[in-house]
């Protein structure tokens, strides 16, 4: 049996992170956090192994390159959810990430998925 892929989900709205993980657990994922804080999120990518990402890039006014960054310096995948993504500033910086615009929806994280991570 192949082992459960591990992704990090880093959302600071808690209706949206659960459903986020609701949905991950049922497509068969197992799911660290969600995290609300970088902070946290970067905690947990120090004591745990995770296979892929997914990060909200606005937490509460701040942008979460820390944790993306660490992520990418790691060599793990990740997709970028956000509102924002389109700002020039913004998408110069996220160039070649893969963007999951809000509200997210579930077919299109799931198309996402596959192309970035299976």
């Amino acid at each position: 049996m192949p082992e459960t892929k591990k992704i990090l989900v880093l959302e600071d709205d808690g209706l949206l992170a659960m459903d986020m993980e609701d949905f991950l657990i049922d497509e068969g994922y197992a799911v660290l956090g969600p995290f609300s804080t970088i902070t946290r999120a970067l905690e947990a990518l120090d004591k745990s192994e995770v296979d892929f990402a997914i990060v909200d890039l606005n937490l509460n006014g701040m942008f979460s390159f820390p944790v993306i960054d660490a992520l990418q310096a790691r060599g793990i995948p990740l997709i970028v959810c956000s509102g924002y993504a389109e700002l020039p500033e913004i998408k110069a910086r996220l160039s070649g990430l893969p963007l999951l615009p809000k509200p997210w929806n579930a077919a299109r994280l799931s198309s996402l998925i596959e192309s970035v991570f299976v």
